[in-house]
């Protein structure tokens, strides 16, 4: 018959010693100062080691227009300060 390993406070605390979770390793972004993940493109300029590789107004303004086209095919009301600009 087989013996049967001791299942004690002391084994299952050594095992679960390596299941601590870690933080966020955080980059700052040279150009704008914002803190960004590594090796990632930084979301608030779009830069990446000093190149731009997104364009972050170009994307805020598509996403503006296409917010304000959906609340006039819904009938709604466009804000006043989203009409100026």
């Amino acid at each position: 018959m087989v013996v049967r390993m001791r299942h004690t406070r002391a084994h299952t605390a050594n095992r679960r010693s390596h299941h601590a979770l870690t933080g966020v390793r955080l980059s700052t972004c040279k150009d704008c100062g914002a803190s960004h993940l590594r090796h990632h493109v930084c979301t608030n300029c779009g830069k990446y080691r000093g190149r731009v590789v997104i364009d972050v107004h170009a994307n805020m303004a598509k996403k503006q227009q296409k917010a304000k086209v959906k609340a006039l095919g819904r009938g709604q009301e466009v804000k006043k300060s989203e009409e100026k600009k």
